[in-house]
C-alpha cells in the first residue's frame, strides 16, 4: 500500500502499485489528461510506469519545465517513426533534446532536402492525429540487442554495445517503430502538437570527422501555439540579424577557404575592432592593468608544464624548426607567468595585474566554425591578476562591478552569472579546490548576486565565474569569466616574498571580460542588426552634396571634422540627393549631414539622425559637441533620444 506525499503535503494512500496517470486522476480529470510524467522522489518517471512504495511525488504537465522537454525528446522519436516510414532503409542515430528544441541524426545514402523536410513534417503531423499510445517497454541488455538486430539499427546496437550495465533497458514504442533512450516519454501524441522541422545539417557519428557522416534534422517544439509562433519569428529575426549576411553587406569581413576559421577584417569591420580596443584599453589601464604582449610559438615544454599539452594537444596547432616543437599559442596564461616570473617580486608589488589582446589559434573542427562566433584565430582581451590569498576577495569583486560596467556601455543590461566547480579531471589538491570555490562563492554572495550553480564545469585548474549576456532577441551569450587558479603558479614556478621574508606561490586570476573580440563584435552586429551606436560606428557621419557646386565645401568640412578626431566620410556623386540618402541610410551611418547652397552661405549643415529624425541646421562647434555628446552616451542610449 504505497503512500503518495504530493507537493501541498497532502497524503494518498493506494492499495497496490500505482501510476502517475493514475494518481493524477485520483486528483482531477483534468490534471489527468494534462500528465506527461512525474517526479517520484525528484526523479523523472514515465507516466504509466508503476510505484511500488511510499515516494513524494510530482505531477509534470506541459507548463514545467521538465515537461516541455520531454515533449521535445518525444517529437525528437516522432522524426523517427515518421522518417523510417518513409524511408525504411535509413538508420537512426541519436535524438537529444537541445535549447528550444531537438534533433536526430540519420544514416542514410540518399541526401535529405527542405523538400524532404515537408513531406516528413506532413508524415508527422499524420502520425500525432492518431492519437496513439506511446508504450514503454523496460528490458534486458539481451532483448534490446535482439530488437535493434531485427531492425538492422547498427548505430542503437553500438549504444547498447557501451552500456555496462546488465540493467533495464527503456524501448519507446511508437506503433510499429521502437526506440531507446532513458526517458521519460509523453504517454499519447495528443501531448504533441505544436512543432516545427528547421533545417538540415551534416553531423558525425559520435562527433568525430573519422567516423560516419550523418544527417541532422532540428526541430522545436512548445506547449501553445503562440509559443511556437513566437519562436518562430524570433529566428526569423535572428536570421535577419545574421552577422554572416550583414558582415558582407556591410563589408565587415570576410573568411575564404583559404584560411578556414580565420577572419580578414575590411576597414569597416577594423574601425569597430580599433573602437573596441581602444575603449578596453582605457579601462584596463584605469584599473591599474599592465599591458604586455607575448610571442605566439612557444616550445611545447612549456605547455607540457603547464598542464595544456596533455589536456589540449589535439587543439594546438603546432609548427616545428631545428628540432624543436612549438605550439602556436592557444592561450596566454603560460606566457604571462614568464613574465611575472622576471625579477623576484614581493608582497608590496601584489597584486600585479598583467594584461594582453593576446592573439590565439586552436584547432577548432572544420564543421564547429560559424563566422565570428566560432573560429581558430581569435584575439582575446586576456588579463591574469597575480596577488595574495587575502586579496581574491577584492579582486573578484571589483573585476565583477567592471564586467557590468562594460556590459552596460554596450547596452547589455541583463547579465547571468554561473558558478561553474571542480571538474572529474582537474589537477590540484582538493584541499586547493575548496579555497578557490569557498572564494568565488563568498565572492558572490557578498555582492548579494543571484548566480547558478554549474557542478563539474570548472576549468581544470580551477572553478570560475562565468558572466553571460542577453541580447535583444533572448539569446544568452557567455563571454566573461574569472577563474581561481592556485596550481598554475606551482606548476611554473612563480614566486614571492612574503612578510616573513619566505617564498610564496601566487595565486593567479584568469579573467576575460569580451572574451573573444570576433565572437562579441559577432555579438554586436547581431544586437544592433549593423546599425552600430555612434561611438562604434565604422562611419560616424557622411556629408552629402546637393549640387557640384557643394562638393568644395563638403570636403573642406570633412577634413576638419576628422582632424578632430571623427570618422567620416564624403558623398559628393553627381546624384540626387534623395539618392544619397537613402544609400547612406541603407548603409547604417549614424549621421548625415547635407550640403547645399543654404548650408554654404550658413557655413553649416542640415543634420538628419539615421532613424529620419530632423536634428536641424548646425554650424560645426555645434555639431562637434553634438557628436561628443552622442559618443559620450555610448550604447545607452538611442540617438534620437
Amino acid at each position: 500500500m504505497p503512500v503518495i506525499t504530493l507537493p501541498d503535503g497532502s497524503k494518498k494512500v493506494f492499495e497496490k502499485s500505482v501510476t502517475i496517470l493514475e494518481i493524477a486522476q485520483s486528483i482531477g480529470s483534468g490534471l489527468a489528461k494534462a500528465t506527461i510524467a512525474g517526479k517520484v522522489n525528484d526523479v523523472l518517471l514515465d507516466a504509466t510506469l508503476p510505484i511500488n512504495k511510499d515516494s513524494k511525488v510530482v505531477i509534470i504537465t506541459s507548463k514545467d519545465k521538465e515537461g516541455i522537454e520531454i515533449i521535445r525528446h518525444s517529437f525528437a522519436h516522432l522524426i523517427g517513426h515518421a522518417v523510417k516510414q518513409i524511408y525504411p532503409n535509413i538508420k537512426m542515430a541519436i535524438g537529444p533534446v537541445i535549447e528550444d528544441g531537438f534533433y536526430y541524426d540519420i544514416f542514410s545514402e540518399y541526401r535529405f532536402t527542405p523538400e524532404d523536410l515537408i513531406k516528413i513534417e506532413e508524415r508527422i503531423n499524420y502520425l500525432i492525429k492518431k492519437n496513439y499510445d506511446v508504450e514503454i517497454l523496460q528490458v534486458s541488455k539481451k532483448d534490446a540487442i535482439k530488437a535493434f538486430q531485427e531492425r538492422d539499427e547498427t548505430f542503437k546496437l553500438r549504444i547498447i554495445e557501451d552500456i555496462h550495465d546488465e540493467g533495464v533497458i527503456n524501448l519507446y514504442k511508437h506503433e510499429e517503430y521502437i526506440d531507446m533512450c532513458r526517458g521519460p516519454h509523453v504517454p499519447n501524441t495528443r501531448h504533441l502538437r505544436y512543432f516545427k522541422l528547421l533545417k538540415l545539417s551534416g553531423s558525425y557519428w559520435r562527433g568525430d570527422s573519422k567516423n560516419e557522416s550523418l544527417q541532422r534534422i532540428y526541430g522545436t517544439a512548445w506547449a501553445k501555439e503562440k509559443e511556437l509562433n513566437d519562436y518562430l519569428k524570433r529566428i526569423e529575426e535572428a536570421e535577419k540579424r545574421d552577422h554572416r549576411k550583414l558582415g558582407k553587406k556591410h563589408s565587415l569581413f570576410h573568411i575564404q577557404e583559404e584560411s578556414p576559421g580565420m577572419i580578414f577584417w575590411h576597414p569597416n569591420g577594423w574601425a569597430v575592432y580599433q573602437v573596441i580596443e581602444k575603449y578596453i584599453r582605457e579601462i584596463l589601464k584605469k584599473n591599474d592593468y599592465l599591458e604586455i604582449k607575448t610571442p605566439q610559438a612557444v616550445d611545447k615544454s612549456l605547455w607540457e608544464k603547464s598542464g595544456h599539452w596533455e589536456k589540449f594537444r589535439d587543439d594546438m596547432f603546432t609548427t616545428a624548426s631545428e628540432n624543436r616543437t612549438y605550439a602556436i599559442k592557444p592561450m596566454n596564461c603560460p606566457c604571462h607567468i614568464q613574465v611575472f616570473n622576471q625579477g623576484l617580486k614581493s608582497y608590496k608589488d601584489l597584486p600585479i595585474r598583467l594584461a594582453e589582446f593576446g592573439s590565439c589559434h586552436r584547432n577548432e573542427p572544420s564543421g564547429a566554425l560559424h563566422g565570428l562566433m566560432r573560429v581558430r584565430n581569435f584575439t582575446q582581451d586576456d588579463a591574469h591578476i597575480f596577488c595574495t590569498e587575502e586579496q581574491i576577495q577584492e579582486e573578484v569583486s571589483t573585476f565583477i562591478d567592471l564586467v557590468f560596467e562594460v556590459y552596460k556601455t554596450f547596452g547589455f543590461d541583463e547579465i547571468i552569472i554561473k558558478l561553474s566547480t571542480r571538474p572529474e579531471k582537474r589537477v590540484g589538491s582538493e584541499k586547493i579546490w575548496d579555497k578557490a570555490e569557498e572564494a568565488l562563492t563568498k565572492a558572490l554572495d557578498n555582492k548579494s548576486l543571484k548566480w547558478q550553480l554549474q557542478p563539474g564545469e570548472g576549468a581544470f585548474y580551477g572553478p570560475k565565474i562565468e558572466f553571460s549576456l542577453k541580447d535583444c532577441l533572448n539569446r544568452v551569450w557567455q563571454c566573461g569569466t574569472i577563474q581561481v587558479d592556485f596550481s598554475m603558479p606551482v606548476r611554473l614556478d612563480a614566486n614571492y616574498v612574503d612578510i616573513d621574508n619566505e617564498k610564496k606561490n601566487p595565486v593567479m586570476l584568469h579573467r576575460a571580460i569580451l572574451g573573444s573580440f570576433e565572437r562579441f563584435i559577432g555579438i554586436l552586429i547581431e544586437q544592433y542588426e549593423a546599425k552600430f551606436p555612434i561611438w562604434l560606428a565604422p562611419y560616424q557621419l557622411i556629408l552629402l552634396s546637393i549640387t557640384d557646386r557643394n562638393i568644395e565645401k563638403c570636403i573642406k568640412f570633412n577634413k576638419l571634422i576628422e582632424r578632430k578626431g571623427y570618422r567620416s566620410k564624403v558623398d559628393i556623386r553627381n546624384e540626387k540627393i534623395g539618392y544619397k540618402i537613402r544609400e547612406a541610410t541603407i548603409n547604417r551611418i549614424p549621421l548625415i549631414a547635407v550640403i547645399g547652397d543654404k548650408e554654404e552661405q550658413l557655413e553649416s549643415v542640415a543634420l538628419r539622425a539615421l532613424d529620419g529624425t530632423n536634428l536641424g541646421i548646425l554650424k560645426l562647434d555645434d555639431l562637434y559637441s553634438l557628436m561628443d555628446d552622442l559618443i559620450a552616451k555610448k550604447g545607452r542610449t538611442e540617438l534620437s533620444e
